[in-house]
């Protein structure tokens, strides 16, 4: 990895995690999430992750965003890393995704989604036990939580911590992650919460 991408500690956790989940379905073991505020070079920052993971791109109507995303998918399949669109199926449509994501209000939209694109990885939001649970009955892959530690994200919560995250992991009844504050400091206190990979946005971004 090039300089200013030091976040092996997320990277060897997250692998840890997935390879004691017994899941159906492969999941990607590290999740990053772009967001424009946060994300300068969403490739740049794609272009770091090993293979294996995903990238979630989300452009919340960016204006280029047909254009980046056929770049990312361009350069993630090069690397073995997946592509997931948040919250936009016709933009994954468009540059040939793997999937989506989607906000907790579009979790019933995960089932009709899988069986109308049956090779998607479609993962939801959820910010709290309810919610995963939810969008896990209603199809989707995997429920992605937060926050887990402080974040700078507007959209974020109190932090749950690790055993509240790990109590909800056990509770979910199907595959969670964890988002929210994590970074290559704190990795490893979620070794134990049960959850099958790490997400992060700054944790996986350049600095």
């Amino acid at each position: 990895m090039g300089a200013g991408f030091d976040f092996w500690d997320l990277r060897r956790t997250a692998w840890s995690l997935s390879r004691r989940a017994a899941l159906q379905k492969p999941l990607p073991p590290l999740l990053l999430f772009t967001d424009p505020a946060r994300t300068s070079d969403p490739l740049a920052a794609a272009a770091a992750l090993p293979a294996g993971s995903a990238v979630v791109y989300r452009a919340f109507g960016a204006p280029d965003a047909l254009e980046v995303a056929c770049a990312l998918r361009q350069l993630t399949r090069a690397q073995g890393v997946a592509l997931l669109i948040g919250a936009d199926p016709a933009l994954a449509r468009a540059c040939d995704a793997d999937g989506v994501h989607l906000p907790e209000r579009l979790a019933p939209l995960a089932g009709p989604l899988k069986r109308s694109h049956q090779p998607w990885l479609v993962t939801t939001a959820a910010h709290g036990l309810g919610a995963a649970r939810k969008a896990l009955a209603l199809g989707a892959d995997a429920a992605v939580v937060s926050a887990i530690f402080p974040s700078r994200s507007p959209s974020a919560g109190p932090p749950m911590g690790p055993l509240r995250l790990a109590i909800l992991a056990r509770a979910a009844g199907g595959p969670v992650y964890g988002l929210g504050g994590i970074n290559t400091k704190n990795a490893r206190r979620l070794l134990a919460s049960g959850v099958v990979g790490l997400a992060a946005v700054e944790g996986l971004a350049p600095r």
